[in-house]
This record gives C-alpha cells, sequence and structure tokens, in this order.
C-alpha cells in the first residue's frame, strides 16, 4: 500500500471514529477536518459496511471480485485463443 493512501485511510477512520462518538454535529466535524458533509456521511456509510453493521460490499470482497474478473477475462481469452487453435489444426487433416 501507498504511503500516502495508508495516511488517507488513517485520516478517514479518525474522522469516522469522531463522528460516531456523536459528540458535535456531523456538518461540524465535517468543517473541523476541512471535508464536505456528504463526504463524511460517505465515509460512515462504507465503515458501516466494513464493519459488518449496513449491508453492501466490503473493500476486500470489492477487490476479490476485481480480481476474480479480471481472471476469468483471462481465462475466456485463452479458451478463445485454443478454440481457434484448434479449429485451424482441425482444418488441416491430412490425407490417408
Amino acid at each position: 500500500m501507498h504511503h500516502g493512501q495508508s495516511l488517507s485511510r488513517r485520516f478517514r477512520h479518525d474522522v469516522v471514529a469522531v463522528a460516531r462518538k456523536r459528540e458535535a454535529a456531523l456538518k461540524q466535524i465535517a468543517k473541523d477536518f476541512g471535508i464536505s458533509e456528504a463526504t463524511l456521511h460517505n465515509w460512515l456509510k462504507r465503515a458501516d459496511v466494513e464493519d459488518g453493521v449496513r449491508p453492501g460490499l466490503t473493500e476486500a470482497d470489492a477487490a476479490e471480485l476485481r480480481e476474480l474478473k479480471k481472471r476469468t477475462r483471462l481465462l475466456e481469452q485463452e479458451n478463445y485463443i485454443l478454440r481457434r487453435a484448434a479449429a485451424y489444426l482441425g482444418a488441416q487433416t491430412l490425407p490417408k
């Protein structure tokens, strides 16, 4: 993981932790941290999904899904190439 990503993830985690304490209005918390209120709401929703409080795709599940889709595309390409090769080789039958 890139250092900047780690820092931003930690920042997001800290902001969510403060917001969950409900010691101040979300609007004020967003302003204090220099983010929009909509961004704070999105972060809270994401955190709820990651924590299993809200249904949805976690970051780990999303990453796994991306990898599986990539692998599927690769296998489909390999299958296509093998089918073409088999058809080509099948058409090249030798006379007996």
